[in-house]
């Protein structure tokens, strides 16, 4: 398994921004997908964004649309969720995952698509 480790959360007044950052075990593998989940406190886990590590693809759920976008640094192993225009319902726990399988067998829309995940961090938008 991938070792994964988030960090960038807190709190935040809404209309605010914040990067969170989640740094990656050393990668060898193809078909590699970083993706960003985030749980609401009595919901579900649900998908942010992902980018396919050697395209940098991404893809972004319909309700982060226009204000997350995620990038990578190759250099640092590390990507990055850029959120901004942050709103109260945003407030979750987001988390990294990573996964090995074939994007185009497996949606990475799916938390059951990934193999490793992080922590997870807290993110809280005041209004």
């Amino acid at each position: 398994q991938v070792r994964l480790v988030e960090s960038g959360g807190g709190l935040v007044q809404a209309e605010g921004s914040l990067r969170l950052s989640c740094t990656t075990s050393a990668r060898t593998f193809n078909n590699e997908v970083l993706g960003w989940f985030r749980q609401a406190p009595g919901k579900e886990r649900d998908f942010v964004g992902a980018i396919r590590w050697t395209s940098g693809w991404t893809d972004y759920a319909d309700y982060v649309k226009g204000r997350f976008s995620i990038s990578r640094d190759n250099a640092k192993n590390t990507v990055y969720l850029q959120m901004n225009s942050l709103k109260p319902e945003d407030t979750a726990v987001y988390y990294c995952a990573h996964t090995t399988k074939n994007p185009a067998v497996f949606s990475i829309t799916l938390e059951a698509t990934y193999d490793s995940w992080g922590q997870g961090t807290q993110v809280t938008v005041s209004s």
